[in-house]
């Protein structure tokens, strides 16, 4: 590093990067503890590709409002560059603006209605919502004769 301080002019510095990593723990309703992995530098036993950065996501359920939210950082791309396809188990988003590349696919915690996905980009943060899915009874009625 002092070698990059010392002589500024010569162009030895990397111009890849940036390596991160991260997970998160969360418990759970079920209480069965689950990791995320976030990054594009997995632990050295990974086979991940590390050209393709894995955002961090955030998902929450706001019971009240009966909504689901989804936060990504994704920060260098364009609104028009994001592809998010949305399931009642998961959504895969993808995103592509020059050499930055992102992927995941995020599992719901809970059934959505895929019509109803809202999706805004604003200063590198992709806010994604999605209404949660009625409930409906399980099995038949069956009517007593």
């Amino acid at each position: 590093m002092g070698d990059i301080f010392e002589s500024p002019n010569d162009r030895t510095v990397q111009t890849f990067g940036p390596y991160y990593y991260g997970y998160v723990k969360t418990v759970g309703e079920d209480g069965i503890p689950h990791v995320t992995e976030w990054g594009n530098a997995k632990p050295a036993n990974s086979l991940a590709d590390t050209t393709v950065r894995d955002p961090y996501v955030d998902v929450s359920v706001n019971e009240q409002e009966r909504t689901l939210k989804i936060v990504s950082e994704m920060p260098g791309i364009e609104k028009s560059d994001i592809k998010l396809n949305v399931s009642d188990k998961q959504v895969l988003l993808s995103a592509q603006h020059g050499e930055r590349k992102y992927e995941k696919k995020i599992p719901l915690p809970s059934k959505v209605d895929e019509n109803s996905a809202k999706a805004k980009y604003t200063n590198g943060v992709l806010e994604l919502t999605i209404h949660l899915a009625k409930e409906k009874p399980q099995g038949k009625l069956v009517s007593v004769e």
